[in-house]
């Protein structure tokens, strides 16, 4: 016999103000990646980097970018 509660996620309230440098910049580690267009050898590709400034991979092109950020079930989101 299962639990239905453990199937189900738990929501927990933080205040973000009270993060330190690390917690902070781990917030959101697993699962957002961010995009961010760079020069690579005078042509415009894409750096990808995990939530704490990890970097995680260069892509040719925005749309490739956020495919592979996506088939590792990761949301992402751009940056300038």
């Amino acid at each position: 016999m299962t639990n239905d509660f453990e199937s189900q996620p738990v929501a927990i309230e933080v205040d973000v103000r009270h993060l330190t440098e690390i917690q902070f910049a781990q917030l959101g580690l697993p699962h957002i990646a961010y995009v961010k267009a760079i020069d690579v050898n005078g042509a415009r590709a894409f750096a990808i980097h995990g939530a704490d400034g990890t970097p995680m991979g260069v892509a040719p092109g925005l749309d490739i970018a956020f495919a592979a950020v996506g088939q590792h079930e990761m949301l992402a989101v751009r940056v300038h």
